[in-house]
């Protein structure tokens, strides 16, 4: 049994091994939209389209952030109101009437959803296709929970046309208030970065491509060479597959080779931050769920090897500590430290980053098994036809969204 145990912790030694040595450097947090300054040389115009259902009690903070922006240029704002019940139009209106800046808002009254499209990218749509009238040369996709710092804007178009990219995304920061946020979330952030390394996604010649939904700028020239949102309509997790489709469409030239692959980046963010709260294990867990199993591609397989490749990864050396120190296999105790170690210091940064306790560095292995559980309770609820529940609506089937 010992020969197995420590197999077994040699094996989760050598993947994190090769985890931090040869995967993108996941770990770090140096992708920032803050870091440096930016000074714009050029003022593009500037159109944010804003898919709101039932957000009337974040609209006051939100919306107001939004219109606020420091960005010099001309910008006007697109909300959608997709349907809702809690006077989400008219909160909106008092708002940009309150920061005299009625003249920016544009509200858009959703129309029905039609077979195959997800609700927001419907909402999205409908935003874009006002919006298009303006002609501008960069469309901001935001999210109704979204509080921008008011420089945000302004560094993302400067850091659009400084480095000649056809998208930029922050993941924004998010809420990290209460016992539940601060040890699952900066966890949900850890496991996104090492799903997507930024510096894969930021590099034009690595296939890897995401973005985070709640604060994208894309290029108007980007968005109609893949076609339009439609081309992802039927998206749960649309961020990454809009970014996946920039990326892999490229730019068209007449030169050999005939395309080259179009230019994103994405990083954090300090100062712009999502007010969603998720006050409870819950609301983390239903947030978690509704994507978790689409993100494996709906593949039983997939999930099975999640099932097997995250206790492996994460629970196999606190296990070895404990096993090694009952038995009194001390080779198996340290071998189990170091792994234990060596995740310990993978997630530092993130914890650091969100300015939590150190000491909650240490519960990455606990945190590991929780989001593993969300994993398969969202494969479950697919199989059971209730994936993808989301205001209101339920995506059981990515085929037929509606």
């Amino acid at each position: 049994m010992g020969v197995i145990v420590l197999g077994l912790m040699l094996l989760s030694l050598t993947i994190w091994l090769g985890l931090l040595c040869f995967w993108g450097q996941f770990w770090r947090t140096d992708q920032q939209l803050e870091v440096t300054e930016t000074q714009l040389q050029s003022l593009p115009t500037v159109c944010a389209v804003v898919p709101a259902r039932n957000e009337a009690e974040l609209l006051p903070t939100t919306l107001r952030s939004l219109l606020l922006q420091d960005y010099p240029g001309s910008f006007n704002v697109f909300l959608v109101d997709d349907r809702s019940t809690d006077q989400t139009a008219i909160f909106a209106e008092g708002v940009a009437h309150a920061v005299g800046k009625a003249q920016q808002l544009h509200i858009i009254s959703g129309v029905s959803l039609p077979p195959g499209w997800s609700g927001k990218l419907w909402a999205v749509e409908q935003g874009i296709n006002s919006a298009s009238l303006f002609a501008p040369d960069y469309f901001l996709l935001t999210d109704a929970d979204i509080e921008h710092d008011p420089s945000n804007l302004r560094r993302l178009v400067a850091k659009a046309v400084q480095e000649d990219l056809d998208l930029v995304s922050v993941m924004v920061r998010l809420r990290c208030e209460s016992f539940w946020e601060k040890l699952l979330i900066p966890a949900f952030v850890f496991f996104f970065q090492k799903l997507y390394p930024f510096r894969w996604v930021n590099n034009p010649n690595n296939p890897t491509a995401a973005a985070a939904g709640g604060s994208i700028l894309i290029a108007r020239e980007a968005l109609e060479r893949i076609g339009g949102i439609q081309v992802i309509r039927q998206a749960l997790i649309d961020d990454c597959a809009l970014a996946n489709a920039v990326k892999q469409i490229g730019r068209q030239n007449n030169s050999f080779p005939p395309a080259s692959p179009g230019r994103i980046w994405l990083g954090l963010s300090t100062l712009t931050q999502s007010l969603r709260p998720y006050n409870s294990l819950a609301t983390i867990w239903d947030m978690v769920a509704r994507s978790a199993y689409t993100q494996l591609n709906y593949s039983p397989l997939l999930l099975l090897g999640t099932l097997v490749g995250m206790p492996l990864i994460y629970l196999v050396p606190p296990m070895c500590v404990i096993l090694g120190a009952v038995w009194g296999n001390w080779a198996i105790a340290l071998t189990g430290l170091l792994g234990w170690f060596l995740m310990t210091l993978a997630y530092y940064p993130t914890i650091r980053f969100y300015k939590c306790s150190p000491w909650l560095a240490l519960s990455l292995p606990a945190i590991a098994f929780l989001y593993t559980l969300m994993t398969l309770d969202s494969a479950l609820r697919h199989w059971q036809g209730r994936g993808g529940a989301w205001k209101g609506r339920v995506y059981s089937n990515p085929d037929k969204l509606g």
